[in-house]
C-alpha cells in the first residue's frame, strides 16, 4: 500500500530519471506495465516529465505492440524487464523497473524545478491511446492535458468522487476508460485498489476485492457488471456503478439498482476524452439515456446537412468542446475526415467530432440524450 505523498515521491524519480535521458514536453513514452503500483507510479513519472504517455499492454500480441510503439515513435519505453518489452526494443532507449531499479532509486524524489522548454502546456498530448483497430490498423488518438483536465474536474463533481471514496481500478490501461480509475481518485485524496489481470476477469475475485476493501466506487463495461452479478455480488453498503463503453440494457440498469445506491450510464468515444455525457439512472425511466454533456461538452444531433435534427428526430452524435482530441497520430486524411469545423461556435478554428452513433433529444426541458452505438 502507498500514500499519496510516496506515490508522488516515487513518481518525481520516475520524472527525473526520464528527463536525464532526455526526455521532455512533446516527446511519447511507451508504458508496458503489469496491472501493479509500478504502472501508476510510471504514468504519473512520464506526465511529470512532459512527455505522454502511450499505453502498451503486455498481454496484448508481440507484434500488435511491436506496431503500436513504432508507429507512435516512442522516445522511452517503460516496461519491466527486457522479456517484457516489444521484440528487439533497444536497450538504450528503454527504462527497466527492474534493472534499472538502483538508478531510479538514486534520484532526489522532489518535484521537478520548472522548465518551460520541457515542462507540458495544457494544449500539448498528455497521452496517445490506440484503438481496437476492428476496421484496420490501430490508429493513435491523441489527447490533451487540457482535455484531461477538463475531463477529471467535471467527474469529480458528477458523478462525483469524495476523499473518504474507496475505487476499484478494473480496467486495462490500454482502455482510455482507466484514465478516470487511475487519476481522478488522485485528485481528490480518494483511494485506489489496483485490481490485478488474473482479479479482472473473475467475478468472484472482483467481490472479494469489494468486501475486503470496502469498495464504494466501480466503473466497468457491463460485460464486467454482469460477470460480477453473476458472480452473486451484493454490496453491504453505499455503492456508486458507473457503466460505459458499451449500451447498457434495460434488465442491467434494473439488476444494477436494485444493488447500487447510485448507477451512472456514462457515454463518449475515445476522440473526446473518456466520457462526453453521463446520466443517473432513474430505475423508473421509459427509456436509457446518455445524459446530459460534462462540463465544457456541447453535444449536437445533427441530420445529414449537418443542420440540427428537431427534438424527438434521429440524427447523428458530433461534440465539441474541451474535451475533443488533437487528432489521429500522423494521420491527416482521417482527422480531417472525423474531426470537423463547429459551425456553432464562433471560435476560430473550432472543431467538433462526428461519432458516427446515432442519437435524439427526448425532450426540451430534460435535454438528455437517447443514443444508440454504431
Amino acid at each position: 500500500m502507498l500514500t499519496h505523498a510516496e506515490l508522488d515521491a516515487r513518481a518525481n524519480k520516475v520524472a527525473r530519471t526520464l528527463r536525464a535521458m532526455g526526455v521532455g514536453r512533446g516527446q511519447r513514452i511507451g508504458l508496458c506495465l503489469e496491472r501493479t503500483p509500478d504502472m501508476l507510479i510510471a504514468l504519473l513519472g512520464i506526465l511529470k516529465s512532459g512527455a505522454a504517455y502511450v499505453p502498451l499492454d503486455p498481454a496484448f500480441p508481440a507484434e500488435r505492440l511491436t506496431y503500436m510503439a513504432e508507429d507512435a515513435d516512442i522516445s522511452v519505453l517503460v516496461a519491466r524487464d527486457a522479456a517484457s518489452a516489444p521484440a528487439s526494443w533497444p536497450r538504450t532507449r528503454s527504462l527497466l523497473f527492474n534493472d534499472d531499479a538502483a538508478l531510479i532509486a538514486a534520484q532526489d524524489d522532489t518535484p521537478l524545478a520548472d522548465d518551460a522548454a520541457s515542462d507540458a502546456m495544457p494544449s500539448d498530448p498528455a497521452y496517445v491511446i490506440y484503438t481496437s483497430g476492428s476496421t484496420g490498423k490501430p490508429k493513435g488518438v491523441v489527447l490533451p492535458h487540457r482535455a484531461v483536465v477538463n475531463f477529471l474536474t467535471s467527474m469529480a463533481k458528477a458523478p462525483g468522487l469524495l476523499p473518504d471514496d474507496r475505487l476499484l481500478a478494473v480496467t486495462t490501461l490500454s482502455f482510455d476508460i482507466a484514465v478516470l480509475e487511475l487519476l481522478l481518485p488522485l485528485t481528490i485524496g480518494a483511494r485506489i485498489v489496483l485490481a490485478n489481470r488474473d482479479e479482472t476477469v473473475n467475478g468472484r475475485a472482483l467481490a472479494r476485492l469489494i468486501d475486503t476493501h470496502q469498495i464504494n466506487v466501480m466503473q466497468a463495461t457491463p460485460s464486467t457488471w454482469r460477470m460480477l452479478i453473476d458472480a452473486g455480488w451484493n454490496p453491504t453498503a453505499s455503492f456508486k456503478a458507473l457503466v460505459g463503453g458499451e449500451a447498457l440494457s434495460p434488465d442491467l440498469a434494473s439488476a444494477l439498482c436494485a444493488r447500487a445506491s447510485e448507477v451512472w450510464n456514462m457515454y463518449g468515444p475515445t476522440e473526446t476524452t473518456v466520457w462526453s455525457t453521463c446520466w443517473k439512472v432513474d430505475p423508473h425511466a421509459a427509456a436509457i439515456s446518455i445524459g446530459h454533456p460534462i462540463a465544457n461538452t456541447r453535444v449536437y444531433v445533427l441530420d445529414e446537412h449537418r443542420q440540427p435534427s428537431p427534438i424527438g428526430a434521429p440524427g447523428e452524435i458530433y461534440i465539441a468542446g474541451d474535451g475533443v482530441a488533437l487528432g489521429y497520430l500522423d494521420r491527416p486524411e482521417l482527422t480531417s475526415e472525423r474531426f470537423v469545423t463547429d459551425p456553432f461556435d464562433i471560435a476560430i478554428g473550432a472543431r467538433m467530432y462526428r461519432t458516427g452513433d446515432r442519437g435524439r433529444w427526448r425532450d426540451r426541458k430534460s435535454t438528455r440524450l437517447n443514443s444508440s452505438h454504431r
